[in-house]
Formats: C-alpha cells, sequence, structure tokens
C-alpha cells in the first residue's frame, strides 16, 4: 500500500474565494507552520521530503492553493496581460494584495491555528511579509525565500528582477492540453534549477508529471497574481522574527532583493545560500529546517497556541 503523506483536501473560504490545502499526515503536534507557494503553481510544488524534514523538526506542517491557482478558485478574465506586464501596471484588475493576504489568514481559521509560522517562496514570500504586516498577531515566525520586498510595486519591482529572465518566462507558451502543462513545468524546473545541483531531466519530467500543473502556463492567471497591488503599510513595520533566505544564484530574483527585505525588517538575519537558484533543492532542505526552527527557538521566537 503506497505511504499517504498529505491528507485529503479541505477548503477554507475568503468570502467568495475557495482556497484548497491540505497538512501533512500525521504529524498533528507540532507547531503550525504555513507553507505559501509561488507564481501561478499549484501547492504540489513543495517538495514532500522538506515537509518530512520540516515535520521532524518539530512543525505541523500546512501547504495551500494561493487564489487563482491549484483547486482554488479562478477568477474571471480580465484584460489580457503578460506577467511581465501586469508587474508593472499602475493597478490590478481582479484584486488586491491585501485580498491575498486575507486568503493565508482563511486558511489558519479553517485550520483552527490561532497564529502560525509562515513559510513563502517566491511570490509566496511576498505574500508571506504581507501577512505578517496586516495580521501581526497570527505571525509566529516569517520566513521569506526568494521574494522581493512585499511593498515593491510598479517599476520599483525592476530593481530586484533580472529582467532578461522575467522577459523569457512571459514568453513561454504551450499548448493547452495535459503534455502542455508537462512541458511547461518542465521548463519552469529547469529555469529555476540550483546551478551547482546539475538537473535531473529524468526526475524533473515524472515530477511535472506527478504534478500535472495547468497554472504553470495560465499566464492570465499568474498576471492577476503578479499584478495584485498593495496597499497596506511598509514591511519595516513587520514585528515578528523574520528570517530572510535567498539563493546565491538565483535567476530570477537579485540577492539584493533579499539583502533590501532584512535591512528594513527589524531584527531580521539574511542567509544566502551558495549554489542554490530560484527553488529549495534537497541538498539545502536540512539547512533550511534548522534555520526556521532556530528562527522559532530564539529569544523572540513565539510559540503561542494553536
Amino acid at each position: 500500500m503506497e505511504r499517504r503523506t498529505w491528507t485529503a483536501t479541505r477548503w477554507a473560504y475568503n468570502r467568495d474565494v475557495r482556497l484548497a490545502f491540505d497538512t501533512w499526515a500525521g504529524a498533528d503536534e507540532g507547531e503550525p507552520l504555513l507553507l505559501i507557494m509561488g507564481l501561478g503553481v499549484n501547492r504540489q510544488w513543495w517538495p514532500d521530503g522538506l515537509a518530512r524534514v520540516l515535520t521532524g523538526h518539530g512543525f505541523s506542517v500546512a501547504r495551500y492553493d494561493q487564489r487563482d491557482a491549484g483547486e482554488s478558485t479562478h477568477l474571471p478574465p480580465t484584460k489580457p496581460r503578460t506577467p511581465a506586464t501586469a508587474l508593472l501596471a499602475r493597478r490590478g484588475e481582479a484584486y488586491t494584495a491585501e485580498d491575498m493576504a486575507d486568503d493565508a489568514v482563511a486558511v489558519l481559521d479553517a485550520l483552527g491555528w490561532e497564529s502560525a509560522h509562515l513559510l513563502g517562496v517566491s511570490l509566496g514570500g511576498a505574500v508571506a511579509q504581507r501577512v505578517a504586516v496586516r495580521h501581526p498577531d497570527r505571525v509566529r515566525t516569517l520566513t521569506s525565500v526568494s521574494a522581493v520586498p512585499g511593498d515593491a510595486g510598479g517599476l520599483g519591482v525592476l530593481r530586484y528582477v533580472h529582467v532578461p529572465a522575467l522577459a523569457r518566462l512571459s514568453l513561454m507558451r504551450h499548448p493547452d492540453t495535459a503534455e502542455g502543462a508537462v512541458e511547461a513545468g518542465l521548463a519552469i524546473a529547469r529555469f529555476c534549477a540550483s546551478p551547482s545541483h546539475p538537473f535531473d531531466e529524468q526526475e524533473g519530467r515524472a515530477r511535472a508529471e506527478r504534478l500535472a500543473d495547468g497554472g504553470t502556463r495560465d499566464v492570465q492567471a499568474q498576471s492577476r497574481q503578479i499584478g495584485a497591488q498593495w496597499h497596506g503599510p511598509a514591511i519595516s513595520t513587520i514585528t515578528a522574527p523574520t528570517l530572510v533566505l535567498h539563493g546565491k544564484d538565483d535567476p530570477l530574483i537579485r540577492t539584493r532583493a533579499a539583502t533590501a527585505i532584512a535591512s528594513r525588517i527589524p531584527g531580521a538575519r539574511l542567509v544566502v545560500l551558495p549554489g542554490v537558484g530560484h527553488e529549495i533543492p534537497e541538498p539545502v532542505w536540512e539547512t533550511v529546517a534548522a534555520q526556521v526552527r532556530a528562527l522559532s527557538d530564539g529569544p523572540t521566537g513565539r510559540t503561542g497556541s494553536r
């Protein structure tokens, strides 16, 4: 019998938006930790092995699909855009960044967690920062990985992004078929891969086939997510203990983004991961889990109640 890793899908609601989430099975007694995935893709992009290592460090792990991704609600079509043009727009067409932050809190509510540690990667890292600004009482610690400052917007984002790489991603086109989703997933995984850890094409394709994630080629959904504008306070108001992780060889987000986040959030600590790209590869799972554990155990870490 196949060993079960994640529980059955459950649902949270933020007004008319339904959010799919699940938890790592058999680890209900640890400290609550919510994983927030990046642009467009579903929650299954979180490596099972990383979740397993995190539970081994004493966390109860949950993950969810952001709006416009995975099994969660996909919003109606808006003005056609690419992620690059949506990023530079003056306003979002579908919803705000505050709405996306409130989605994470809706998942916490559905889990019965009064507060939790947050771990977000890429766009998920920006969302996690915004949750810590908007709902400080719900955040025990914040770990932002491979992200831009959560209060950056429009042209201000460009200083943190490798623009040619963003353009290449925006121009990727794949057929609206199951095989197209696989090819898109494989292309994105190859792009994000850590240069010090050779990309395994066979394993990458097998993983893309398992994920079957249409969000990898849904540029309109991606554009709605990345175009959501933040109107709240600056990230300098964050009070949660904060860890900023960033791959030294990230092909998409410049290291200066991590430096900016760490310098602006009081007490934040920056850890640059050598040889790591825009992902969390297996060789650093233990390092990441240990860093998150140390953050939660630190002198300002909040244990709180579930």
